[in-house]
Order: structure tokens, then C-alpha cells, then sequence
């Protein structure tokens, strides 16, 4: 991995492993790295080899899935200095809980441990501490609540109650033992990423995503949908997302 170039992409300097410079890198990495499916609807294969993820996400300025955005940027953490592991959640979908383990993302040792995801989408952008302290930003409120010895859970203020978005153990998990998952969400029909192109990416002031040939921008909590041709959903990813299929 070429930390340099990796740091390029995201618009930070190199510095020294702080609690501030994780929020910044975290922060700058959703708005300048997109979460994408793109290969998955093409039938590209992915693999968990961090070499091939580099060389995707950074040497050909694309985004990625969980696996690919969290793998690697835990390796970035790693070279940093951070003491960090990746970890595998459980998503609460509207339509109930997804295959338990299929998700990936990060704890981060610092003066206490905190949540770091950066391959979640629509989610928070900052290090959420796992002694349940709130935080804020564009996207909403959030926090981490300790369920059971091990096992939290990634809340989410809205209408009035905390909506769980996923259940996660703080254990640490290698790269490769999400293979099950990464097969699952690549291949099965019951995966959310296999129906059609999903592309979305932070904005200073919320969020833009593509699914399919609608798109959804945010702006301080107001939504604007319409809806693209093919040929403009092609200028749009590269015009938006600047990703060139």
C-alpha cells in the first residue's frame, strides 16, 4: 500500500494517530470514496486480497463495499499507527436482521474504543466511542449501546426512538474471514446489492445516491429523487462519483 497516494485521495496530510485525526480521516473518506456495488452487478469478482483493493479503490479511483473500504482503511490505520481491528456486524434492514456477520467495520483503540465505519453508506461520520456518549453530524445522531458482554449495538435517533442500524461483536476478525459473506453478498438473491447499481457518497451537507437510474440527493434533510437515462446515469457517475465503467 502506497500511503501516500492513498492520503492524496482523501485530501489529508500525514500526522500523528490522534483522536481528531481519525475524525478527519474517517470524515474526509466518506466524502471523497464513494460505496459502490458496481462490480457485483457485472459479475466482476472481488476478492479479500488488500493488494487488489488498492488497486481498485485507489490506483483506479473507484469505491467499493464494506469489505473493500473498511479492509483497506484499517490497513491505512494500521500504517498510521492506529491500534485498530476490523469486526463483524449484523444489519438491521427494514425487513428484519440480514445474515449475521455479513457486514465489516472497525474498532479503534485510542483513550477508549470507538466504532470506525466508512463502508456503510448513510451513516455516521466520526468515531462513535463504545461507552454509548452520543454523536452528531449531517446525518443524524448516533450511538453505541452494550447489549451483552462483547456485543453492541449501532443506534440511530430517529422519530423519536433509537433504531438499531446494526449488532456487532467488539472481537477482532480478519480480512479472510469474511469470505462467507462476501460469497453471500455477491451472489445471492437475498443480498441487497445484487438487483441493481447502488452508488452514494457524503456530501458536506448530506448525501447523493444513485440506485438503479434514480437519484437522491440530500441537503440539510431535505430530499430531491428524479430519474436518469443510461446514458446520462453513465455522465453521472463519472460527472458525481467520477468513475468511469
Amino acid at each position: 500500500m502506497e500511503v501516500r497516494e492513498y492520503l492524496k485521495r482523501l485530501v489529508v496530510e500525514k500526522s500523528s494517530p490522534t483522536r481528531d485525526y481519525l475524525s478527519l480521516l474517517q470524515k474526509n473518506h466518506m466524502e471523497k470514496i464513494p460505496f459502490e456495488n458496481l462490480d457485483v452487478t457485472r459479475k466482476i469478482n472481488i476478492e479479500l486480497d488488500i493488494y487488489r483493493i488498492y488497486n481498485k479503490v485507489i490506483g483506479l479511483h473507484r469505491g467499493g463495499y464494506c469489505y473493500e473500504l473498511n479492509g483497506l482503511f484499517q490497513q491505512l490505520l494500521t500504517e498510521l499507527g492506529f491500534k485498530s481491528h476490523l469486526i463483524a456486524c449484523t444489519v438491521n434492514k427494514s425487513t428484519g436482521w440480514a445474515k449475521p456477520d455479513t457486514h465489516a467495520a472497525i474498532i479503534v483503540q485510542l483513550d477508549k474504543p470507538y466504532l470506525v465505519d466508512v463502508g456503510f453508506g448513510d451513516s455516521v461520520r466520526q468515531p462513535v466511542p463504545l461507552t454509548g456518549e452520543e454523536r452528531t453530524d449531517v446525518s443524524g445522531t448516533y450511538r453505541v449501546n452494550k447489549t451483552a458482554d462483547t456485543i453492541y449495538d449501532l443506534q440511530r435517533y430517529e422519530e423519536q426512538e433509537w433504531k438499531i442500524l446494526y449488532r456487532f461483536s467488539d472481537l477482532p476478525k480478519q480480512i479472510g474471514e469474511f469470505t462467507e459473506g462476501l460469497l453471500y453478498n455477491q451472489t445471492s438473491p437475498d443480498s441487497s446489492f445484487t438487483h441493481g447499481d447502488i452508488v452514494t457518497i457524503a456530501t458536506k451537507t448530506g448525501r447523493i445516491t444513485l440506485n438503479g437510474l434514480t437519484v437522491t440527493e440530500t441537503k440539510n434533510r431535505q430530499k430531491n429523487k428524479w430519474d436518469l437515462t443510461e446514458k446520462e446515469k453513465n455522465q453521472f457517475l463519472k460527472e458525481v462519483f467520477l468513475i468511469t465503467i
